[in-house]
């Protein structure tokens, strides 16, 4: 009996983890593709308010293929730093992802092996028919 109820936890919990949207409270965009989502079955995180972890990213990466597909190059700390005349290499690009959450492309949503970053068109007309197939 114990171990079945291990295996629960552990399935409830995978579960948990595999269906996670990462956003920004202060990003109006985020926020208005968020608003248009069924989030009941999906984790939330406020990236500002609890940061992504090296684990959290590195599986972002193994979905998206690579962390520059992560990478915002709109953080207006992208233009401060003067990184748009520097060729950064994915090293780079997660070490900057990981020092400021203001560099994640959001937002992030992560349905079992999917993964959709960001606000444009196309992702985000992908993003919602992900979510209608959850529903069937």
């Amino acid at each position: 009996m114990y171990n079945n109820n291990f295996v629960e936890i552990s399935i409830l919990q995978r579960l948990a983890i595999m269906r996670i949207i990462y956003f920004l409270k202060t990003c109006d965009t985020s926020m208005r593709i968020i608003k248009r989502l069924p989030t009941d079955s999906f984790e939330m995180q406020d990236i500002k308010q609890l940061s992504i972890s090296h684990t959290q990213l590195d599986k972002m990466k193994k979905l998206a293929g690579s962390y520059e597909k992560l990478f915002s190059r709109r953080a207006k700390k992208y233009h401060q730093m003067g990184l748009k005349n520097q060729d950064l290499s994915e090293k780079e690009y997660r070490r900057l992802l990981l020092d400021e959450y203001t560099f994640l492309k959001r937002p992030v949503v992560i349905i079992d092996d999917q993964i959709f970053v960001g606000s444009a068109k196309k992702n985000v007309s992908e993003l919602f028919e992900a979510v209608l197939k959850l529903r069937d």
